[in-house]
């Protein structure tokens, strides 16, 4: 088994099989997480690097654990104790890295097209942990997975995406991976929170959260990102909660059996409540539990790639 590119860079464009095979590659390694002893042999003899440009707690942590848990060797980069304080560009960072014989490169970065980058630096695997506001892809495929496991489909779905759709490269992976899947997406903010013509997505916009919430399955609600408050996006944080926040009240108009996520962090009491966040509805923790099932079977099906075949989107 193995996947049709030797990088994960994003969902756009990732055929519905590779997709496909991940999910259900990740099945067996969610299986795993609940044995008493949970190290498998898969990835011994292999280099991971973790290369993060940008502050992570639940990806970084959640890719260390996944590539321990497949017994790599793990090296992680931080910048402030790094030679990129001392002007070294990020081409002679990863390439020095490389000298030391590594394998693959779990890359972060506020700069979209990073990821990519690196395939044109480096013979190692890349994997995108997240770059400017281009694409989140593990994010995506955990969220996607978590919504498998609880209806058994994506197809026929109706997902709404709630929040700061712009700025989020979760909200991207999320539409490009339900859309390929089959899942009805629908978006809904601010208009100064959307995307420009966010229409030629394919998708449903709104910016009438109760229209927007009629009839869904699930609503994935994004963080409201406070440090981009001061640009004057929307009024005040009150008004927000007030006219985009989840609460009780609101997930009457939900379909039976829906479902409640957030990538995190949360912003409680502003994009979703306490009572919401913490309600039988909620898989929010299970999405984090369910992120190192879904890295370990990329870091393995990436591992079983051929390095001479490169075929990564561009």
């Amino acid at each position: 088994m193995a996947l049709s590119s030797r990088h994960l860079l994003q969902l756009e464009g990732t055929s519905k099989e590779d997709l496909d095979l991940i999910l259900d590659t990740s099945v067996g390694f969610r299986e795993i997480l609940d044995r008493p002893i949970k190290k498998v042999p898969p990835l011994r003899g292999k280099t991971v690097v973790n290369l993060f440009y940008e502050n992570s707690t639940r990806t970084r942590i959640s890719f260390e654990l996944a590539e321990k848990r497949l017994s790599a060797d793990t090296i992680n980069f931080s910048t402030s104790t790094s030679s990129v304080k001392k002007g070294e560009t990020l081409r002679d960072t990863v390439r020095n890295i490389e000298a030391m014989k590594i394998d693959m490169v779990v890359v972060r970065h506020g700069s979209t097209g990073v990821p990519y980058y690196l395939t044109q630096c480096l013979d190692a695997n890349i994997i995108n942990a997240g770059d400017g506001t281009h694409e989140h892809p593990t994010q995506g495929l955990l969220d996607i997975f978590t919504i498998r496991q609880k209806y058994n489909k994506i197809k026929g779905l109706r997902v709404l995406l709630v929040g700061d759709i712009r700025h989020s490269r979760v909200a991207r992976s999320n539409i490009w991976g339900l859309k390929t899947l089959g899942a009805s997406v629908a978006v809904c903010g601010p208009t100064t929170l959307l995307p420009y013509e966010a229409e030629k997505f394919g998708i449903d916009v709104y910016t009438n959260l109760d229209e927007a919430m009629e009839g869904v399955d699930v609503v994935n609600i994004l963080r409201i990102q406070l440090e981009r408050q001061k640009a004057g996006l929307f009024p005040s944080q009150r008004e927000y909660s007030n006219l985009f926040g989840i609460t009780r009240e609101r997930l009457k108009r939900l379909n039976k059996n829906f479902t409640i996520m957030h990538p995190g962090p949360m912003n409680r009491g502003i994009e979703i409540t306490n009572k919401v966040a913490d309600g039988p509805a909620s898989v929010i923790l299970e999405q984090v539990t369910n992120g190192q099932a879904v890295r370990m079977a990329v870091l393995y099906l990436l591992s079983n790639v051929d390095a001479h075949e490169d075929k990564a989107i561009e």
